[in-house]
Order: structure tokens, then sequence, then C-alpha cells
């Protein structure tokens, strides 16, 4: 018997030494079974707390899907899941998700920019991590609405699982080449991290597609993101830090957005989602309590989705934003919207003021827009937005509108959303305290009459029309 227990320590201590030399973990060593119906997170789990403790691998999920709770990623590890690999959200009967943190402070921004743990792939304060491969991240059993806090177990989570990948206060991420389908409230989240890289990612989720809030030093390249029901990529600065964070130096090149029902994008045969409240686009808000700075967006095709919006309503500023070589088809509701406003979602004794200034959008080109609203830049009164210019831009517009004859509403305190302040009063470009507007080579076009003039400018200063 004595013998027997040395011959199977030595086994063990054998297949750890294999590991560490080599630096590759499978899960299946750890007890995964990959059927679909055993739950597989704890041994994913337990091969990823190895390999970090070994100083670092890759954790490997070989063809097969992996029905898991809550994943914990750890420092220097890199989660592959290679083709035929499908992790497989638990439905939330088998309580296999990460109780919520405590946050332990006013909650100003929703539940899904609260709580990270009650996620699917969740990462706390880790540095040197991935995940990456060509397999598919299915959240089948993950929630995507809020529900009431006051009776949530989670202690006011969205759901008992509610996001595929939640980072938090990370550094040096890397999401590469992996497929997620049914995200979740957030297919990816990412907030407070520093340096990271989103590349060749697909994503065809039921809310959110990826979220990147208080961050700086991250690219989105080369990522096709298909969101029917709500944004696709989205920079936002809330207070989930319990301060106020900007989001800077961020890039995002080379993406493809959409707004085709939920499935469609992945089985090839893009069936356009009715108009929603919002279907797809690339924005910058709602939450920004510390505003955007130094960001670029380049070389994007958006269709069948809202078009870009730039929002700066909770006290933070947003400065330096540079925009160019964009392509739209079939646009809902807008196809360039630039906003400050006073919603001020943070602690009432913050005294700041939001702002914008620095804005240049270049090379875009967008067909078949919603007549509810043109291009549209409103500041507020005595605060201004500083220096847009909108340079070689072409616009073709459903046309039909009515004239209107009621004043267009000041954004105030109101939710920044164009399609409740009702049809712009141009059909073009409606600004409004604006200092500092350039426009050059911008062309609008109607497809049938539209009763409304082209451009409206109300309280703008220092323009300049170069044709």
């Amino acid at each position: 018997m004595k013998k027997l227990l040395l011959l199977f320590f030595s086994l063990v201590l054998s297949i750890m030494g294999m590991h560490a030399a080599s630096g590759v973990y499978d899960v299946r060593d750890f007890g995964a079974k990959g059927d679909g119906t055993t739950l597989d997170h704890s041994a994913i789990n337990k091969a990823i707390e190895t390999a970090s403790s070994d100083g670092g691998g890759r954790v490997v999920l070989s063809a097969g899907t992996y029905l898991c709770g809550s994943i914990r990623m750890k420092s220097n590890v890199d989660l592959h899941l290679m083709s035929g690999a499908r992790i497989l959200a638990a439905p939330a009967s088998l309580r296999a998700y990460d109780e919520s943190e405590v946050f332990g402070a006013p909650e100003y921004q929703d539940g899904g920019h609260t709580y990270f743990h009650n996620s699917l792939i969740w990462a706390e304060g880790q540095e040197n991590i991935s995940i990456t491969g060509h397999g598919m991240i299915d959240g089948e059993g993950l929630t995507k609405q809020d529900t009431e806090k006051a009776g949530n177990v989670q202690g006011g989570s969205i759901g008992t699982g509610d996001k595929a990948i939640a980072l938090k206060l990370c550094r040096n991420v890397t999401i590469r080449d992996i497929t997620i389908y049914r995200g979740g409230h957030f297919a990816i989240i990412i907030t407070g991290c520093e340096i990271g890289t989103i590349d060749n990612v697909t994503i065809d989720t039921n809310r959110d597609g990826i979220d990147i809030d208080c961050c700086k030093y991250f690219t989105v390249s080369n990522t096709k993101v298909n969101t029917p029901n709500d944004d696709a990529i989205v920079l936002k600065s809330s207070y989930a830090l319990k301060k106020p964070v900007l989001c800077e130096h961020i890039l995002i090149t080379n993406c493809i957005v959409t707004g085709f029902k939920l499935g469609t994008f992945l089985d090839g045969t893009y069936v356009p989602e009715e108009v929603n409240w919002v279907c797809g686009r690339i924005k910058l808000g709602t939450e920004s309590n510390g505003g955007y700075r130094n960001i670029t967006i380049s070389n994007c095709s958006c269709m069948w989705s809202s078009g870009l919006a730039f929002e700066e309503v909770d006290q933070g500023r947003m400065e330096n934003i540079v925009v160019s070589n964009i392509s739209m088809s079939h646009v809902h509701h807008y196809p360039i919207y630039i906003t400050t406003g006073c919603r001020n979602r943070g602690p009432k004794e913050r005294t700041e003021v939001s702002s914008a200034r620095d804005i240049y959008i270049n090379n875009v080109v967008a067909d078949d827009c919603d007549s509810l609203a043109g291009i549209i830049v409103t500041g507020m009164e005595g605060t201004p937005i500083r220096n847009v210019s909108l340079s070689n831009i072409r616009i073709q517009y459903r046309g039909g509108g009515k004239k209107v004859t009621t004043p267009y509403r000041e954004q105030g305190t109101n939710y920044p959303e164009p399609r409740w302040a009702g049809p712009t009063p141009a059909y073009g470009l409606f600004a409004r305290h604006v200092d500092g507007l350039r426009l050059q080579n911008v062309k609008f076009e109607l497809m049938r009459p539209d009763e409304r003039p082209d451009i409206i400018l109300e309280d703008v200063k220092n323009e300049l029309f170069i044709e």
C-alpha cells in the first residue's frame, strides 16, 4: 500500500512538473468533461489557479461544450478556447455564479457597472491576462435585463449571472479571436483597466457588445459587433470606481457594427432588426462622470444601426476626439450626435459643468438615414461646445419630414437620446450653443422632399463654411 501511495504521488508530481515545464494546462486533466451537462467551471478554475501559481501559462479548452458558472481569471494566464470549444453559461437555477461583491458606496451607475463577480468570466486586480482562441463563449444562461434590486440575492446586481466577460482594475489585457454569442447585459465590460487589446473578436449579442469604462491605453481593432437591442462599442466613464475617472487614449479601428436580429449575424442570414430604441452604434456615454480624452475612431463600417453618438452629460469633459473614414448604411434616428448636458448622475456636491471641445470628424458617408434627425451638435447655454470640425461628409436622408414649429428641447437634465426630443428643426444639421463650428465639403441629399431647411444654427459663434 505504501508503495502504491508513493507511486501515486510520484505520478501527480510528474504531471505537475510536466505542466510547469510546458506551460500548457489542459482543463480535462483537472476534471473538466466538456460534455455540456457537467458543470466544468470548478475544474477550469483549478487549472487557472495552478497555472498562475506556477508563474503563468496557457489553460486550454479543447473541442467540447463546457457548462460553466463563474470562471475566475488570474495573473499571467491565457485562457485559450480551441476551435470547437464552447463555454456555455449555466442557467440561473444551478446557482453556479459567484455572488456579487460588496460595493459599499452610493450607486450612481446601474448594477451592470457596479458588480463584476457575478459574471461568467471575471477578474479583478489581475495582470497579464488573456482570453484567446477560435472557440465560442455562449451566454445562454445569462440574464440581460435589470431586476429589482431590493429583492435580489446578488446584492443589487443584474440577475444571477449577467455578463460574459467582466474585468476590473486589471493591467495588460488581451481578448483575441473568440466569438461571443448572447453575452447578457454586457458581452465584454472592462472597467478601470490599463493597457489592453481587443482584436478580431466577433460578437452577436442581446444587449451591449463592448463597454470600456474608466480605462486608458486600449485598442479595439478588427472586431465585428452585432447588437440589435443596445449599443455596440461604447466608451464610458461611470462612477464605478467611486470617483470620476477619465476614459482616455483609446483607439477603435477597422471594426464593423450591425443591428441584425440576434443570431442572424453568426448564422449568415443577416435579418435586419426592427428599429428599436437603439440598434448598434459606436458611442461615448452615457455615463460620463470623468469624461473622454484623446479618442480616435477610424475605418469603421456601420449597417442597420444608429449613428455615432458622443455624449457628455455627467460633469466630465470630452476633448480631443478624432473620427475618420466611417461608412454607414440604413441609419436609425441620426447619423452623428454630439451633445453636452447636465444630467449630473453623481454626487450632489460636485460643482463641475459638462464640457466638450476639439472634436474632428472627417470622411463620413451615410445612406438611407432616418428622417427623424440630421447631424446634431448641441451644447448648453453659457457653456458651448467648442471647436467642432465636420469635413468631407455626405449624408443621404430619407426625407419626408414636416416643418417643425415648436422649439427643439434643450438637453438640460434630459436623458440624451434624440428620439425622445422629436424631429430636429433642420433635416441636415442642427447646431446650438457652439463656439467654433467648421464645415468643409459637407453635402446633404434627400430621397424625397422635406419641409425643413437643410441647416439651422442657433447661438453658434465663429462658424466657417467651406465648399
